[in-house]
């Protein structure tokens, strides 16, 4: 499902074309392929076995109690670090740059959830949309190919960042426990990331794969993952008016492997919720991918509505 922007089909980073004869290549994009679609629907179906292991037991009221619904709205500030890559000439060569080292301004960003939930069953999504960029002077984080910058060569760089996170997935509530309710949940997620990059060599240049010292590139990549979770809270005190949320998911697919954990404290009012909570998400995929790897984490802090 993965797609790439700004880079023809025919282009190659430096380490591919340096390790790998074309038909090979092709054969071992082939195999990784189906092993990735094997995993992935190995992953679904164990899923989706544990859900239909506990249907039987789901009581009489899920056929007539009505929908009950929680929206929320919440602001995020992660810091974000990882590794992208994007083509830096019409040869193939690819410019890799750590993104925890540029990215220090949030344009914009906006985030909310949507749950239902109908007895034990529910229906839950997640929608995350971002734009991040920055720049950095005198750089040594970046990498042409295989070829990191000489020890005379720095660079100016400006990254810029756009994505999309969204998570949706189906859950029973496996604990039909006030105090301590926990809900399994069977998803995907999935990212979609655009970055581009503008760049100013400065120093000898001459021994890069390169044109000259000023350059741009951009990529775009979008990954499709399915996802286990586990979600819930624990109630503190008689009342159970504090509580604490917690969220933990894994999963794989067009990535190596994903996971996201969530964990803070919340307050209930007549009227809602007020959360605050740290959360971290996770993303590593095999390098010469424009998103080699991918993390956020930080504080968020989020108004729960029941209707």
């Amino acid at each position: 499902m993965r797609r790439l922007a700004g880079q023809e089909p025919q282009r190659e980073s430096l380490i591919c074309s340096d390790t790998l004869p074309r038909g090979d290549r092709n054969d071992a994009a082939r195999e990784k392929d189906m092993d990735t679609f094997d995993r992935r629907w190995r992953l679904v179906l164990t899923a989706m076995c544990a859900l239909s292991a506990l249907a039987p037991s789901v009581s009489q009221a899920d056929g007539t109690s009505d929908w009950k619904f929680t929206a929320t709205v919440y602001g995020w500030l992660p810091s974000i670090d990882g590794t992208f890559s994007v083509p830096a000439d019409s040869d193939g060569t690819s410019i890799k740059v750590d993104a925890g080292e540029v990215l220090d301004a949030l344009n914009f960003m906006f985030m909310g959830a949507l749950e239902a939930d109908k007895g034990r069953w529910s229906l839950v999504t997640d929608l995350i949309y971002f734009d991040l960029g920055g720049s950095q002077k005198k750089s040594r984080d970046f990498t042409l190919g295989a070829i990191g910058l000489p020890a005379t060569v720095t660079a100016d760089a400006r990254l810029d960042t756009t994505g999309w996170i969204w998570s949706t997935a189906g859950g029973y509530l496996v604990i039909d426990d006030p105090d301590h309710p926990m809900k399994l949940l069977v998803g995907a997620r999935m990212l979609d990331l655009s970055a581009d990059l503008k760049w100013h060599l400065e120093g000898d240049i001459s021994g890069l794969p390169l044109p000259g010292p000023d350059g741009k590139g951009s990529a775009s990549d979008t990954l499709w993952d399915a996802t286990v979770a586990l979600k819930g809270k624990l109630a503190l005190g008689e009342d159970g008016r504090w509580y604490v949320p917690y969220y933990l998911d894994v999963g794989t697919g067009d990535s190596d492997v994903t996971w996201q954990g969530v964990l803070g404290v919340g307050y209930a009012f007549d009227w809602g919720d007020i959360v605050g909570v740290w959360r971290y998400l996770d993303y590593d995929l095999s390098s010469g991918a424009t998103v080699e790897s991918l993390d956020m984490s930080g504080a968020a802090i989020g108004f729960k509505f029941h209707f």
